[in-house]
C-alpha cells in the first residue's frame, strides 16, 4: 500500500484524471461509447478505464460511510441542484462497487443535488478502491475543495489513524499535509466541548485554536475563545491575548540569564511549527538546551511519534 499512499499525495488529479465530461440534464439521452450503463460487465472483464463514463441509476447509490463531511448546506445543495437543471451534471461523481449498488468515493454533493434536480441517472466513473484508500480519498476531495471544518478534518484524521493502524507520517504522506498540520488538528478535539463546537461553526479557525492550546487553564481558555469568536479577533491578536493569559498564571521560579535573542526566539517558533509541540530553548548558539512542552498525556505521544517518524527517516 506504501506505492499507493505516496500517489494520493499528489492529489485528485493524480487519481482520477482531469476529466470533464458535460452530461445533459435529461439522462435519457443516448449514452456515446464511453457512456454505457454496464459497468458490471466492464468490472468483470476487467475493462474499466480511467475515462470511462457511465450512467447509474441514481438510487443504486448510496453515500461514503467514511464521508468526513458531517452536514451538507441545504442551500447549497439547492443551488447546486439548480445549475444541474440548467446544465447538467459537468463533472461525473467517483463510484466503487459495493455489495448492493454502488459507494460514492468523492462527488456525494453532485450526487444529492442531482436527486433534488430530478435525475434518474448520474454520471459516474466507476474505480476499484480498497477500503482504506476509500477513506483517504474521500478526505482529499472534501480537503481539495475546503468543504470540511476543522472538526470534521480532525475527526476524519482520527478515525482513519485508528481504524488502519497508521502513524500520522505515513498519512501525513498518504494526503498530503504535513504531520503538523495533522498533530495539531488532532488536537482541537481535546479542546473543552463548547471550543470545538466554536470549531465547527467556523467561529474559530486551526490558528486560533493552536494558540489557545498554550492555556492549561481550561476555564480561562473556553472565556478567552468565546471573546475571540464574539470579537472576531484575529490569529495575530489571539497569540498575544493567549501569550498574555499564559504569563498571569503563577510560574516556577526561573534563573536569571540573559535575554533571548530575536534569532533563538525564531528557531523556537519555527521548531514549534516543525513539531506540532511548543519548543523553548534555554541557551545561545554556544550551548544550552531544548525543551519540548506538553499538556497532557497525548501531547506527550504526539511528540515522541514525531521523534520516532524523524528516526526513521535519517
Amino acid at each position: 500500500m506504501a506505492g499507493k499512499k505516496q500517489a494520493l499525495g499528489r492529489g485528485l488529479g493524480a487519481l482520477f484524471g482531469e476529466i470533464e465530461a458535460p452530461v445533459p440534464a435529461k439522462s435519457d439521452a443516448k449514452p456515446s461509447k464511453k457512456q454505457s450503463k454496464n459497468p458490471e460487465k466492464a468490472l468483470e472483464n476487467g475493462a474499466l478505464s480511467a475515462d470511462s463514463v457511465f450512467y447509474i441509476n441514481i438510487d443504486d447509490i448510496r453515500p461514503n460511510a467514511m464521508q468526513p463531511r458531517q452536514s451538507f448546506a441545504p442551500e447549497a445543495i439547492e443551488e447546486l441542484a439548480d445549475s444541474i437543471q440548467s446544465y447538467g451534471v459537468i463533472q461525473p461523481i467517483i463510484l466503487r462497487k459495493s455489495a448492493v449498488g454502488y459507494e460514492i468515493v468523492a462527488g456525494e454533493r453532485r450526487w444529492r443535488a442531482a436527486r433534488k434536480a430530478g435525475l434518474r441517472e448520474i454520471p459516474a466513473i466507476v474505480r476499484e478502491f480498497g477500503e482504506e484508500e476509500n477513506a483517504l480519498i474521500a478526505i482529499i476531495e472534501n480537503m481539495q475543495r475546503e468543504d470540511l471544518n476543522t472538526v470534521e478534518e480532525a475527526t476524519a484524521f482520527k478515525t482513519i489513524l485508528a481504524k488502519y493502524g497508521m502513524t500520522q507520517e505515513e498519512l501525513s504522506k498518504a494526503i498530503g499535509k504535513s504531520r503538523p498540520h495533522i498533530a495539531n488538528t488532532l488536537r482541537t478535539l481535546r479542546l473543552p466541548p463548547e471550543v470545538v463546537e466554536l470549531l465547527r461553526t467556523g467561529r474559530l479557525s486551526l490558528g486560533h485554536a493552536n494558540a489557545l492550546g498554550a492555556i492549561k487553564d481550561r476555564d480561562k481558555l473556553s472565556r478567552l475563545a468565546e471573546k475571540i469568536a464574539k470579537d472576531g479577533l484575529s490569529v495575530r491578536e489571539t497569540e498575544r491575548l493567549a501569550q498574555d493569559a499564559d504569563q498571569a498564571a503563577p510560574k516556577r521560579t526561573k534563573r536569571k540569564g540573559a535575554a533571548k535573542t530575536n534569532e533563538i526566539r525564531l528557531v523556537e517558533q519555527e521548531l514549534t511549527s516543525l513539531i506540532g509541540a511548543r519548543v523553548v530553548i534555554n541557551g545561545d548558539r554556544e550551548g544550552g538546551s531544548v525543551e519540548l512542552k506538553y499538556h497532557d498525556r497525548a501531547g506527550l505521544d504526539d511528540i515522541v511519534e514525531y521523534l520516532r517518524s524523524a528516526g526513521k527517516n535519517r
